[in-house]
């Protein structure tokens, strides 16, 4: 990458310039085996001593879980280093392992990217690439195929940050947004401000750069942040896109004049829970986060499940060799977190933003005595705010409502109901040059819209129609692409190999 020393340590100065901004937080040093990239063979140990954000024993190291009678046991096979099962809705953490060892994020990071930028910048406003918004793309990135001199909208840009992880659609946005360093400190912020201690942010796309890490712990936060932001649901659910190409000209019939046409060409979600694979099915009731991949910070993969009035989000990070193991893994843990509700006693919680926190005794996170019951206190919440990303408790605290720390629960149906199925968008190319703006899809899924709830519990009660249609999509790409789609896929297709031609591909 050209010039990347000198990258690098302007990008640490902005980043120790944020982390002073935000309160005076001390920037801490990654473990000594995760300050380089460690061989295949290594087997890095966890620090003795963690955050205890969200709770004592999130911070130790090893497994924490607290097993109630008749609790079903935790998968015995799990081989990531460090994992997180929640309760999206209540932000309980069900069980944990390593919850808060800084590792290297690899592309999960874009979900603070986009917690970052989606409010700010709006999705129907076209930019004209210039040449130099994609000089500070890494070698060997996972792109999209954005071209200098050529005309997108923002929600095109997003598409292409979601569905292939593309470090091009990144630089773009961030030039967008007054550049590179401008959005790395945003998000040093963005992160105090979410209470995401362990993060620090070299690079928005999550590129591998030396310092750069992040947590299970925070990246929950950062996809439950995203969540709340009915664009981020969109972009994180949906399955495929027509993404806008080259203008080509075509030929007029006899008598008319030649016409331009811009091509599209498409893009798959690469999360494998969303979009199935051959040796893995699509997840019942999956409906996004973000994955991530290069080959020196392994797979990483944040995914949110809904199944009846259950939410959960689950995170693992570097896992075991294997193909897809990331998703499987995951896949296990979602399954033990919904088969083990109301017969686990917390071991911590997700916290809320800073904005959030309120000077209030915090009830208890525990299980009910009365019931044995995990405790699932709602809070009515105020409608989605669309696109706008203000949907935290803003609005009841405006109201006069004093809500707890550890009681900031909110109904997920109401408040981010999940999408009946993924989305498909179709990005129509423009009719001429010059007006390349794309069409908002006609058939693409627009979570967040009003709803009422007789509506949103039909999608919930829909949830394994969404299986079977995502698993049908998924087969039909698959015939259709055979092997060659195969080849095409970064992140995924290279989970836990090591032959890669490229080292540093992120996606």
């Amino acid at each position: 990458m050209p010039n990347s020393s000198h990258h690098t340590m302007r990008r640490s100065a902005l980043v120790l310039s944020a982390l002073a901004l935000v309160g005076g937080a001390a920037l801490t040093t990654a473990p000594v085996a995760h300050a380089k990239p460690s061989s295949p063979s290594a087997t890095p140990t966890p620090p003795a001593r963690m955050s205890r954000i969200g709770g004592d024993r999130l911070g130790q190291p090893g497994t924490q879980v607290s097993l109630l009678p008749g609790a079903p046991a935790l998968p015995g096979n799990i081989t990531s280093r460090s994992w997180i099962v929640s309760d999206a809705e209540t932000g309980q953490v069900l069980a944990a392992h390593n919850a808060h060892w800084k590792l290297a994020p690899a592309s999960t990071l874009k979900m603070l990217f986009a917690d970052t930028l989606l409010p700010k910048l709006d999705p129907s406003r076209t930019y004209k690439v210039r040449p130099s918004d994609l000089d500070g793309v890494g070698a060997g990135s996972s792109v999209v195929g954005v071209k200098e001199n050529l005309t997108y909208t923002v929600r095109d840009l997003w598409l292409g940050v979601f569905l292939q992880s593309g470090n091009d659609a990144v630089h773009v946005l961030s030039a967008m947004n007054g550049g590179v360093d401008a959005t790395v400190l945003e998000m040093q912020r963005k992160a105090a401000e979410l209470q995401a201690e362990d993060t620090t942010v070299i690079s928005p796309d999550g590129y591998d750069m030396p310092g750069q890490v992040s947590s299970a712990y925070d990246l929950t936060l950062f996809a439950r942040s995203g969540l709340q932001n009915a664009d981020f649901r969109e972009y994180c659910s949906t399955v495929r896109a027509k993404f806008p190409g080259k203008w080509k000209t075509v030929k007029g019939k006899k008598g008319e004049k030649a016409a331009k046409k811009r091509e599209t060409f498409e893009i798959q979600n690469t999360n494998r829970l969303l979009t199935g694979d051959y040796d893995i099915p699509t997840y019942n009731g999956i409906a996004g986060v973000k994955n991530g991949y290069t080959s020196k910070a392994g797979n990483t993969f944040t995914g949110v499940a809904q199944r009846g009035d259950r939410t959960l989000l689950v995170t693992v990070m570097h896992p075991g060799a294997g193909h897809n193991m990331a998703y499987k893994e995951a896949a296990k843990l979602f399954d033990w977190g919904f088969e083990a509700e109301g017969v686990v006693t917390p071991v911590g919680t997700l916290v809320p933003p800073k904005s959030a926190v309120v000077s209030s005794p915090a009830p208890s996170a525990s299980p009910s005595a009365s019931s044995g019951k995990t405790a699932r206190r709602h809070v009515a919440a105020p409608a989605s705010s669309g696109g706008g990303g203000g949907a935290w408790t803003a609005a009841a605290l405006a109201g006069g409502s004093v809500l707890a720390v550890a009681a900031l629960a909110y109904l997920v149906r109401r408040r981010w109901p999940l999408p009946q199925q993924p989305a498909t968008a179709v990005i129509p190319a423009p009719a001429k040059p010059g007006d390349d703006t794309s069409a908002k899809p006609k058939g693409a899924v627009k979570p967040g819209g009003k709803k009422t709830e007789a509506e949103a519990q039909a999608r919930t009660e829909d949830a394994a129609a969404s299986k079977v249609t995502a698993a049908g999509k998924a087969a039909e790409q698959k015939s259709a692409g055979g092997k060659a789609a195969e080849k095409e896929n970064t992140a995924e297709e290279g989970a836990g190999r090591e032959d890669r031609a490229t080292a540093d591909r992120t996606a």
